[in-house]
């Protein structure tokens, strides 16, 4: 192939101007979009060969509508952005950059779960507030804390990511089960059904992709098995928990608390039920986008599209 033209069509997140784009460059001749506009989507990726998308969705209508385009490289780990049976049916070879950002999520994984269980920054708050200056103890916290030691953890998916977060959960003293449908031996970690561990668990991490039949898995239904002394954890996809019933169970006190790095629409609508109810942290969805992460980001991404351009392409995920 001569050089190609590689078009990002939305660049900004992973590299909002602390990282370098010359991999990249280095490969062809390089146009990157900070964010586009679906009505924007087809007129900016025509005559490219290359397309890199991270939330930019190219569905059947945009792939059949730019005859130039040969390969898409997702900028994330999932997919489901690019409509696969239409590529595929074009010979379009998409790809994607997994395992890039495992360690930055189930940071913030824990994160989350710590900020429920300890309450750091809303302490923080208080003693910026005045109130360890004006307390008549040398101590002071306004709710319970709670111990993860002995507790025990469901993850709810086993790939990289729950495995790195059974292993950081075990070393603070955690009981470690799970639900997958891949099963794999993971030491420590005993594998249960979905609705055994929605009952055992106090604490519910969902580390699984989206998929159509698990979108709204964490539903009514789940919850009503759930201890009300749970805490759920989600930095997985937002459309994986029926959130009116996630926040109704909040409000009910039918779980302790909840702590999302993802919503069903982002950005959230204001009506988001979730944004209102008591015991709900949130994140902007940003657990994958630490320095580090999104550095590895680029370069794998670069390394695909080298990859492809070789004609040896890799990390393929619609099978052409």
């Amino acid at each position: 192939m001569a050089a190609a033209r590689i078009v990002v069509l939305d660049g900004h997140a992973a590299n909002p101007g602390d990282l370098s784009w010359s991999a990249l460059e280095a490969l062809g001749e390089l146009t990157v979009w900070e964010r586009t506009p679906a009505d924007l989507t087809v007129a900016r990726a025509a005559g490219a060969q290359v397309v890199l998308t991270n939330k930019v969705l190219l569905n059947r209508t945009e792939v059949a509508a730019l005859p130039d385009l040969r390969y898409v490289g997702v900028l994330a780990t999932g997919y489901n952005v690019v409509d696969l049976n239409a590529t595929r049916e074009r010979g379009v070879v998409v790809t994607n950059v997994p395992a890039y950002s495992t360690a930055s999520v189930v940071q913030v994984t824990f994160a989350l779960l710590l900020e429920l269980t300890h309450r750091v920054g809303h302490h923080d708050d208080l003693v910026h507030q005045g109130r360890w200056v004006s307390s008549p103890d040398f101590s002071f916290f306004d709710q319970p804390l709670v111990e993860l030691d002995g507790l025990t953890l469901g993850i709810i998916g086993l790939g990289g990511i729950g495995q790195a977060v059974a292993r950081v959960a075990q070393a603070l003293g955690m009981n470690v089960i799970a639900a997958t449908r891949t099963p794999r031996q993971v030491p420590g970690v005993e594998l249960v059904a979905l609705e055994a561990l929605a009952a055992r668990a106090d604490v519910i991490s969902l580390h699984c992709p989206l998929t159509a039949e698990n979108t709204g898995l964490v539903d009514a239904a789940f919850l009503a098995r759930t201890k009300p002394t749970a805490y759920l954890i989600n930095t997985a996809r937002g459309p994986l928990l029926n959130e009116a019933d996630v926040a109704a169970a909040l409000n009910d006190g039918r779980l302790a608390g909840v702590g999302v790095d993802v919503l069903s629409t982002e950005p959230p609508l204001a009506d988001n039920p979730l944004l209102s109810c008591r015991n709900c942290v949130i994140t902007p969805h940003y657990a994958w986008a630490s320095v580090a992460a999104r550095r590895r980001l680029l370069a794998v991404a670069a390394d695909n599209v080298a990859a492809f351009l070789a004609g040896a392409p890799k990390n393929v995920v619609n099978g052409v």
